[in-house]
């Protein structure tokens, strides 16, 4: 049964995986509500954008023994995280791109997949960078993750930007839903 657009309805493997996405990303905003101090200002995220030793000594300082454990519980549940993500966004590219048969469209959703799957492999590589940085921090490993994070960010913007470039490609969908 198709919606009014065109577009099918979301399948319950689309539905799950959104549902565990967002309960995981829920979990990751409150563990990350301990690790925002005075030098980490977004909590883990400042962490992973500290683009040296100095930088990243500050922020582990700040937060202690216990925030260094929440923020080790952090990267843990994101190795989770990041499975569930990369799924979500391959399902829904594929679940936005089913009424679009042109070989612009397609080639363009090949795309994105590898965006999305590409970010997943660079936050991978980023959580352990950020676990190694963690006890003793140091400039190249700071700088290694910083770039891995922006990396993940810049490909997942990408990726989300063309998604939406490729629906909003035509008005009506070329086949009935």
């Amino acid at each position: 049964m198709g919606t009014e657009k065109g577009l099918p309805a979301l399948s319950k493997r689309l539905k799950g995986c959104l549902i565990a996405t967002l309960v995981l990303l829920a979990a990751l905003v409150m563990i990350n509500q301990p690790l925002k101090t005075e030098f980490a200002h977004q909590g883990i995220v400042s962490f992973q954008l500290a683009g040296n030793a100095e930088q990243a000594l500050a922020i582990v300082q700040s937060w202690g023994d216990k925030g260094l454990q929440w923020a080790k519980v952090s990267l843990w549940v994101d190795f989770l995280f990041i499975p569930i993500y990369c799924l979500t966004l391959i399902l829904l590219t594929r679940h936005c791109t089913i009424d679009r048969p042109g070989v612009r469209e397609r080639t363009a959703a090949r795309w994105i997949r590898t965006l999305f799957v590409a970010a997943g492999l660079v936050d991978m590589t980023e959580n352990v960078l950020l676990l190694n940085n963690l006890d003793a921090p140091t400039d190249a490993i700071s700088l290694a993750a910083a770039i891995s994070a922006l990396a993940k960010f810049t490909a997942l913007t990408i990726g989300i930007a063309g998604l939406v470039i490729v629906r909003a490609a035509r008005r009506h969908p070329l086949a009935p839903g």
